[in-house]
């Protein structure tokens, strides 16, 4: 099993004609990800060739909904038009929109944000500002090496890109259901708790993975969910704990105001919901080994 994304899931590349989008759909399909197909209004009609495969470029997301059954978009445009290409996602209804672009400026995040809840959208937003989603055997959607780790019973959810990196490798032997960057900007459309709740309805994830940085308190509402509706192990690991005070560090989320927003803080809440944290990304994997050892 997979949450939000799997082998039937079909992609539709926004920005797909550009350096990185072509890049990174060619890896994609490599991963063995159904790609249906870019987008790119000045290119419609147009074929790319990716690799051994010539695929259709569209004049729109609901075009590629329309005429090719896209049901998840990955959006390599630049910062100043991701806030209409989401838009668009979310007006044709695609289910899963995972949004890779870094530096998009947090009231376009917050725009459409508040655009898909007024919609009460079907769609799922992931990032902006995220490596993506990866169910490794089954399909990856984003910049996710796919070749770090196979299928397996652990799921991870993340706000940083390197950091499910190394995590994935640590612990490559016993495999992943699925693997969420969800992006460290202080906007973002799917949180710690929506992943959480995904992998704890998932019956093929027997342990969760969390992992958290410095700044805000997206961790510390994660432990009380965890302790109030997560019946499934779970191990986390906050990155910050090296960091000097006062200074605002990596994602642009990762701002500490006294107390509040510091590793050791996040760690403190993380434990008292039962959930044990490791002070080493290495040091999280051995966690994860010892509790499914049983």
């Amino acid at each position: 099993m997979a949450i939000f994304l799997d082998k039937t899931s079909r992609i539709v590349v926004s920005g797909m004609t550009g350096a990185e989008g072509t890049k990174h759909t060619g890896r994609m399909l490599a991963a063995g990800s159904t790609v249906v197909g870019g987008v790119n209004p000045r290119k419609a009609g147009q074929r790319a060739e990716i690799g051994d495969l010539s695929l259709p470029v569209f004049g729109s997301i609901g075009e590629s909904v329309e005429k090719a059954g896209a049901d998840v978009a990955v959006l390599f445009v630049p910062p100043p038009f991701v806030k209409d290409a989401v838009i668009e996602a979310v007006d044709a209804g695609i289910p899963l929109a995972v949004v890779i672009t870094e530096g998009v400026p947090v009231h376009d995040a917050a725009a459409f944000w508040a655009h898909a809840a007024a919609k009460n959208a079907k769609t799922r937003i992931i990032g902006p500002n995220c490596p993506g989603v990866i169910s490794p055997g089954k399909s990856n959607a984003g910049i996710i090496p796919a070749d770090i780790t196979g299928p397996g019973r652990i799921g991870l959810v993340s706000k940083s890109g390197t950091l499910t990196y190394q995590l994935m490798h640590e612990l490559s032997d016993i495999g992943f259901s699925t693997c969420v960057g969800i992006g460290g900007d202080p906007v973002i459309g799917t949180t710690h708790i929506d992943a959480l709740e995904a992998f704890e309805q998932d019956p093929e994830t027997e342990l969760i993975v969390l992992i958290g940085e410095i700044g805000g308190d997206a961790e510390e509402r994660a432990a009380g969910y965890v302790a109030e509706h997560v019946t499934k192990p779970v191990v986390g690991y906050v990155a910050g704990f090296t960091a000097p005070e006062g200074k605002t560090m990596g994602h642009a989320g990762a701002i500490v105001s006294g107390s509040s927003g510091t590793a050791a803080a996040k760690k403190a809440a993380l434990e008292a919901a039962g959930i044990r944290v490791g002070r080493t990304p290495s040091e999280t994997a051995a966690l994860a080994r010892e509790i499914l050892a049983g």
